[in-house]
């Protein structure tokens, strides 16, 4: 919608790694074309609308644009926060039963590295249902062991797809399901739909926040939480907003 009304050119995330000294900037129709191509890949890997995928991934862009893949093709992504261990992770590939995993070798912290891949391993030796693939994003510094016949690196995939069209849904069609933290019992997926919950963070966006189209928007949350996934992806990006993703301390 940005990019038809000729905003393409504006800056529509901005990524800032303080673990790793990176800085990025997307513009909106550059943002459109990795989404595009990453939809492609989903769809390569089987998924269509309406399938569930699970995301267990530091915050990087690609978490962002896997995101958004997924909205662009019908399907539902379940964020699961990168903290969560092995057994929390598989509770929530057992009940969302996704058709494809997406995550990292690593997250990085302050003090430490996350291996990643180990934790997601374990979590589907723990877990009853399989996915049918997963595709690992490789982080510099840390490469991973793929499994042969499950695993797909996201790099290679990537390159191989082709770009994805729009998939057209119902207002009332699910974009996401988020899980409770599980503290009080078993988590439980809150699903969000579509259209209701768009409208509700456009109008967040001005009648809240302030916002006007171009301004830049940073949220202090990780895509892992509700807060990340509404004023870290989407409601910068409905509103036409530059949305800051920090990877940091």
């Amino acid at each position: 919608r940005h990019v038809k009304a000729g905003h393409g050119a504006r800056t529509a995330l901005i990524y800032d790694s303080a673990m790793t000294g990176t800085k990025r900037r997307f513009s909106f129709a550059e943002l459109q074309r990795e989404v595009a191509r990453t939809a492609g890949m989903i769809r390569a890997a089987g998924v269509e609308k309406g399938d569930r995928v699970v995301l267990y991934m530091p915050m990087v862009p690609e978490a962002v644009i896997a995101m958004l893949a997924c909205a662009r093709l019908g399907a539902i992504h379940s964020v699961v926060f990168g903290g969560f261990a092995a057994r929390e992770l598989a509770v929530r590939i057992d009940d969302a039963k996704p058709k494809l995993v997406l995550s990292a070798s690593c997250g990085l912290e302050p003090d430490r590295v996350v291996e990643y891949k180990p934790l997601l391993d374990k979590a589907l030796d723990l877990a009853t249902h399989a996915p049918a693939r997963c595709i690992i994003l490789q982080r510099p510094g840390l490469e991973c062991t793929l499994t042969p016949g499950r695993d797909l690196d996201w790099a290679t995939a990537l390159e191989a797809a082709t770009p994805a069209a729009c998939v057209s849904v119902e207002a009332t069609d699910p974009l996401y399901i988020l899980y409770t933290s599980g503290t009080t019992g078993k988590p439980k997926g809150v699903v969000r739909d579509s259209g209701g919950y768009g409208v509700a963070l456009a109008w967040s966006m001005t009648h809240i926040y302030g916002m006007s189209p171009g301004e830049v928007y940073w949220s202090a949350s990780d895509i892992g939480w509700v807060v990340g996934h509404s004023y870290i992806v989407y409601g910068p990006l409905i509103a036409g907003c530059a949305t800051v993703l920090y990877e940091g301390k």
